[in-house]
C-alpha cells in the first residue's frame, strides 16, 4: 500500500498562514489523502495542517527580538532539516517568511526535496542577491506582484505570476457596508475619511498623532467628513482611545465605504487600490532605518500600488514631508466626488487593479504543488 504524499507547509505570519490555508484547502479538495505538517497559525490548523511550531513563536520582528530567539530557531531549523533528511517529506511549500524559509529551501534542494515558493521575498527592494538564491534552491517560485517574474527569470528561475491573494476576497456587500456605517453612527450620505496608521507599535506611534492631525485639518475644509480609523488585527481598540475618533477592525468594509482614505506604506496601499478608494501614503521610521534604506533600496516607489502601475498614481509622503499641513493638502482635491485629480486616481487605480489578476490564485498555486509531485513520484 503507497504512503500518501507528505507535504511541508512554512509559514511564520498571519498573512503567510491565511495564504498558505487556502492553498492546502485546493489541495484536499483535488487530493483528499493528502498530508500536511508544517509552520503556522490558525488557518492552517483549521485545514488540518499538524503544526510543529505557532504564530506566537514565529512571528517575530526586528533584530533584537530574533537574537533573543535565536536558539529557538535553530532548534525548529534542525527538526525541520531531520524530516526532509531522513525521507518524511515529499514537497515543500514555503510561504513568504524569507529569513526562516530561504535557509530550509536551500536544505531541501541539498536533500533532493522540491520546493515550492509562494509569495517571493521582496528581493527587488534591497537583497537582489536573494533572486539567485531562491532560484537555484526552489523548484517553482508562484509570485503575486506581476513585474516580479523577469526578476526571477533573469536568474534562471521557473516562475510564474499566480494573482494576488486580495484579489481572491469577494466585494463586501452594500449591506455590510450599511451595517458598518450603523455601528459607527455615520449618516449614509456622510462621506467618511478611512485612516490605516498600521499594526506594528513602532508604526502607531509614528503615524497615530499625524493622521489624527491631518484628519483635523481635512475637516476645516470639509465639515461633512467623519474620520474613522482602521484597529488592525492585534491591536488593542483601546490603544486608539485618546485620539477621539470611532474605530473598527472591519478594515475592508472600511476602505468600500470610504470616501477617501490615508494609508501607511505596505499592502495596505494595494488593499485601498483593491478597494478603490483614492487615498494619500505616508510613512515615518526611524532616522537611522530611513537612512540605511536610502542607501539599500533600489526602488522608485515606496507604495506597492504605485509599483505595480509603474508610476506614481498615489501621493507618497515620507519622514519629514509626512506633516499634517502636507498630508491634509494632498487629500483635499481627492474629496469632491466630481473632482478631476479624483477621477484620474481612480482611473490609475483601475488599472492597479487589473495589473493584479483575477481571483483564484490559491487554486493556481495548488495546481503548480500537484505537478511538482506527480514529477517527484
Amino acid at each position: 500500500m503507497n504512503t500518501p504524499p507528505r507535504i511541508l507547509v512554512l509559514a511564520g505570519e498571519a498573512s503567510g498562514d491565511h495564504h498558505a490555508a487556502r492553498v492546502v484547502a485546493e489541495l484536499r479538495k483535488a487530493r483528499p489523502e493528502l498530508v500536511f505538517v508544517g509552520l503556522g497559525g490558525p488557518d492552517l490548523e483549521a485545514e488540518g495542517v499538524q503544526l510543529m511550531a505557532g504564530l506566537d513563536e514565529l512571528a517575530v520582528m526586528g533584530f533584537a527580538e530574533v537574537v533573543r530567539h535565536l536558539g529557538f530557531f535553530v532548534r525548529l531549523g534542525q527538526r525541520v532539516k531531520r524530516l526532509l533528511q531522513e525521507g518524511e517529506v515529499d514537497l515543500v511549500l514555503a510561504v513568504d517568511y524569507p529569513g526562516f524559509n530561504l535557509r530550509m529551501a536551500r536544505a531541501a534542494r541539498r536533500f533532493g526535496v522540491p520546493v515550492l515558493y509562494y509569495v517571493a521575498p521582496q528581493v527587488w527592494a534591497w537583497k537582489p542577491r536573494r533572486a539567485a538564491q531562491l532560484a537555484r534552491d526552489a523548484d517553482h517560485i508562484a509570485v503575486i506582484l506581476p513585474f516580479e517574474p523577469p526578476i526571477f527569470e533573469a536568474e534562471g528561475a521557473s516562475v510564474s505570476f499566480v494573482g494576488h491573494p486580495l484579489m481572491e476576497t469577494a466585494s463586501p456587500s452594500p449591506e455590510a457596508r450599511a451595517h458598518l456605517r450603523q455601528e459607527l453612527g455615520i449618516e449614509a450620505n456622510r462621506p467618511i475619511l478611512a485612516l490605516l496608521p498600521g499594526s506594528r507599535n513602532q508604526e502607531l506611534e509614528r503615524h497615530l498623532e499625524l493622521f489624527r492631525g491631518a484628519a483635523e485639518r481635512l475637516r476645516a475644509a470639509h465639515s461633512e467628513l467623519a474620520p474613522v480609523l482602521a484597529v488592525a488585527p492585534g491591536v488593542a481598540p483601546e490603544r486608539f482611545a485618546d485620539t477621539g475618533l470611532p474605530t473598527t477592525s472591519r478594515t475592508r468594509e472600511l476602505l468600500r465605504t470610504a470616501r477617501v482614505a490615508l494609508v501607511k506604506s505596505g499592502t495596505s496601499t494595494l488593499e485601498a487600490a483593491v478597494a478603490g478608494v483614492p487615498f494619500v501614503m505616508a510613512y515615518r521610521t526611524s532616522p537611522l532605518t530611513f537612512a540605511l534604506a536610502k542607501r539599500l533600496v533600489r526602488v522608485p516607489h515606496v507604495a506597492l500600488a504605485n509599483l505595480v502601475a509603474g508610476e506614481r498614481v498615489v501621493p507618497e509622503f515620507l519622514q519629514s514631508q509626512a506633516t499634517p499641513e502636507a498630508l491634509a493638502a494632498a487629500l483635499d482635491p481627492l474629496v469632491p466626488e466630481a473632482s478631476g485629480a479624483r477621477r484620474t486616481m481612480e482611473e490609475g487605480l483601475a488599472r492597479i487593479r487589473g495589473a493584479l489578476g483575477g481571483p483564484g490564485a490559491a487554486e493556481r498555486v495548488a495546481s503548480k504543488v500537484l505537478a511538482l509531485l506527480e514529477t517527484r513520484r
